[in-house]
Order: C-alpha cells, then structure tokens, then sequence
C-alpha cells in the first residue's frame, strides 16, 4: 500500500505475510522516502534480519518474542528460543492517500491474541522539503501484559530497546543531538523532547526529527559509529524496566518524525 504527499509517494506499508516466524512477522513502513525520493528506511539487514523499516516490536511479551531474532535470557545471554510470536492486521477501518486507520493484533508464539491495536498512520506536507509522518497506536489488554526488553532481562549496556523501532537505512550519520546531547553514548536512554539524526542514503543528506516519548519512555539509539555497528532510533517503551498493560486498560502514544531532504 503506497501513501503519497504532494502527488509523491513517501511511504510504503507491508503486512508483514511471509516473513518467517524467526524475524518476528509484523506489519512495517519500507520504504520511507524524502520528498525528493532519499530512501530513510531498511529492511531486513544482513547484520540484523528482523530489523523491517518502521514498525512496532517488542522482544518480551508476557515472555514471547514480538522483535525476532534471539532472546535474551538472564544469565544465558541471547538464545534462540521457540518463543516467536507475530504482530497481524486484522482489517482496516480508513485507507486514505495519506494514511491509514487499521486494527492488529498481537499474539504469542501459540497464535493467541495478547493484545488488541488500534493503528493510525499520516503523512502531511510541510514544505517543498519536508513532510512529517505521525504514527499512533492504541495496544489495549483483556488480561495484565507485562512488556520487557534485553535491558530488563539482564543485558547491560543500555539495550533496553522495543517499542516504535526505525532501522534507518545504511549510510553515514552525519550527525545525532537530543538537546544539548550529543553522539549515541550520550543520546542512548535519554528523554529529551526531540532527538535529530542527521545522515546520508545513496549520496544524498536528510535529516530526521523525532518526537513523541511517552510517559517513561526513552530513547534507543544506534550509530553506524557505535559498538554494535548499526543505524537505528527506538522510542523505548520499557528501556529500564518491564511496563504492565492492566487488564480493561490501554496504552496509547504516537511517534512524529519530520524527514526532510
């Protein structure tokens, strides 16, 4: 499904079928692109195969994997598991040029739905170099879910990542500021209002505006410099530890992201 801004197609959304149960099968944006056409996004990287272009995911969810790949395990370090759960579109209420309202689920590795999604996606023009995409969503719960992440799993390190994920596509960061922060060390786990990644896809410069932490959240960052050696931005739901959706109860939140040549 393409949406487009100002007759230019900016964005791409894949359901996520045929995706195997390892990577954490889920609905995603890829390709993202500037209004000039600068794709932003990646999917299914080498060095990481479930990281897919912009997409919700969790790695612990009531103990099954909603990100894919390995899952950590206190004491034992990243284990492959027979834990793999799935994120599915189950319909949706409004497709527009610009945006999207659709209903998913979240399920376990048995199938079973854990929790209920409300989506909504839209793309808004700003300038002749700007648009801005806001992606919301509305996880409501039957029974208490308790959400988790390597960090609160035992990984040091800050990897306290899953929530809104962006694998933003290879090429050199030019430049990453959250306030007065700067660099991923710095960035990683903080809570500044907006955080600024500035890089470069396919010879061209772009620079990405992110905002919208909810209450508790942090952000997740990742470098092509840093240690782990890839591009990402994650507004982290649990980045230090586990969040419970009480039964009867909803988490909302959305991320904005202005994406600008």
């Amino acid at each position: 499904m393409e949406f487009t801004v100002a007759g230019r197609v900016v964005a791409e959304y894949r359901s996520g079928l045929g995706i195997e149960a390892t990577l954490g099968p889920r609905p995603h944006l890829h390709p993202i692109r500037t209004l000039a056409g600068t794709v932003v996004t990646d999917t299914l990287p080498a060095d990481h195969r479930w990281h897919l272009g912009l997409s919700l995911a969790m790695q612990d969810v009531n103990r099954n994997n909603l990100w894919g790949g390995r899952t950590y395990v206190r004491d034992q370090g990243y284990t492959w598991l027979d834990d793999h759960g799935s994120i599915t579109g189950e319909g949706f209420d409004e497709v527009r040029p610009d945006g999207f309202t659709q209903r998913l689920a979240w399920r376990g590795a048995d199938g079973k739905a854990l929790l209920s999604e409300r989506r909504t996606m839209t793309a808004t023009y700003l300038d002749e170099r700007s648009w801005a995409l806001e992606l919301g969503w509305e996880l409501a719960a039957e029974q208490a879910v308790t959400l988790g992440s390597p960090a609160t799993n035992g990984r040091p390190g800050g990897a306290g990542y899953g929530g809104c994920f962006w694998r933003v596509a290879p090429g050199a960061n030019l430049g990453l500021t959250a306030g007065e922060l700067s660099g991923e060390e710095q960035v990683n786990g903080s809570a500044e209002p907006e955080l600024v990644w500035r890089g470069e896809s396919g010879g061209a410069a772009y620079t990405l505006r992110f905002s919208g932490l909810g209450d508790g959240d942090r952000w997740f960052v990742r470098t092509t410099e840093g240690s782990t050696g890839y591009p990402g931005v994650c507004a982290a739901w649990a980045y230090e530890r586990t969040r419970v959706i009480e039964a009867g109860d909803t988490r909302t939140g959305a991320l904005r992201v202005v994406i600008s040549d």
